[in-house]
């Protein structure tokens, strides 16, 4: 009675929850911690952990594709996690060839177009691994209505540190000018293929950090981040809708800042950066509080009144450092 009352309650919440969310992010990468501590929990081995941890991973993966995301990025094994006991891995390594082989050759992976890729020191693995992770990319290379990344080995330091060694390799080779470097420079070299700007980050198991898990697209990004107490193999759909209404509302608090950024800027700016003050308040007027809403009409008179302020008739105008400091 009190499993079928809990189920009740936990599927009412999940309905709940998914009326509250109006979209989706588009990159949602995870940090499946707890699965040790699961399985001692539930009398156990790591083993039994990391297999009840698989479920969930298929479980999120359905999810994702329900709401509309279109990549995941799962952080499995750390470079850190090699120097757990030898069988703990090997046996994890053996789970892991099962899974790719499995999620290689799955009709939901080809009927929904998911690419499966690996990211991470990948010569670091067994070679077993290595073939199964060939394996999964061959298999699924031509799909891109949704993106499974993989963390393996993966340790987000190494990754920034390999893509800087190769920026200054080129440099010295004489094949890069130092002034041509911009973010495309480092992106390009961080990861085989492509990928998006991490929205959200979920970590499971109640740790607070994100344990240097994609650095350079979720910082930059400014990424929601959502933690949790339950364990990964516990982790449930209405956890996970929890985390889509952090990022929604974390992203309704950027849109906001935004906005009431670029409505101070209108009367502080020079001419040339009025068109981009004034097209992201228009962007982001929907955002703030009715009170604070201001009228298109308004905004254009602002930006037409600085402009004209701007021209200097009387030869007076001031460049933007003056006025905002004036």
């Amino acid at each position: 009675m009190k499993r079928w009352f809990r189920q009740h309650v936990d599927a009412v919440y999940e309905r709940l929850l998914s009326r509250e969310i109006a979209g989706a992010p588009t990159h949602v990468a995870v940090i499946q911690d707890g699965n040790r501590r699961y399985a001692r929990q539930n009398g156990g081995d790591a083993h039994d952990g990391h297999r009840a941890g698989a479920e969930t991973t298929e479980r999120v993966l359905e999810w994702c594709q329900d709401i509309g995301v279109e990549e995941l990025t799962l952080y499995t094994f750390s470079t850190e996690n090699f120097e757990r006991a030898d069988e703990e891995n090997e046996a994890l390594f053996d789970l892991l060839c099962d899974k790719l082989y499995e999620f290689a050759d799955a009709d939901r992976v080809h009927d929904n177009d998911v690419c499966i890729r690996v990211i991470g020191e990948t010569e670091m693995l067994p070679d077993r691994v290595r073939d199964a992770v060939d394996y999964a990319e061959g298999k699924t290379q031509g799909y891109d209505q949704f993106v499974l990344n993989i963390a393996l080995a993966y340790g987000g330091r190494s990754r920034l540190l390999e893509a800087t060694r190769g920026v200054a390799h080129d440099v010295e080779a004489g094949e890069l000018d130092p002034d041509e470097i911009d973010v495309e420079t480092i992106e390009q070299r961080l990861y085989d293929q492509p990928v998006r700007d991490v929205d959200l980050i979920i970590r499971t198991g109640g740790a607070e950090r994100t344990s240097n898990f994609l650095p350079w697209h979720a910082n930059g990004n400014e990424a929601a981040v959502f933690f949790c107490t339950p364990y990964w193999p516990e982790f449930s759909k209405a956890d996970f809708l929890r985390g889509i209404r952090t990022y929604e509302h974390r992203a309704e608090s950027w849109r906001r800042t935004r906005a009431r950024r670029a409505l101070a800027l209108l009367g502080a700016v020079s001419e040339t950066e009025l068109t981009e003050a004034q097209s992201i308040v228009n962007r982001f007027r929907d955002s703030l509080p009715t009170g604070e809403r201001p009228h298109e009409d308004d905004v254009d008179a602002a930006a037409v009144h600085e402009s004209d302020d701007a021209g200097g008739t009387d030869g007076d105008s001031l460049d933007s450092s003056s006025r905002a400091a004036d």
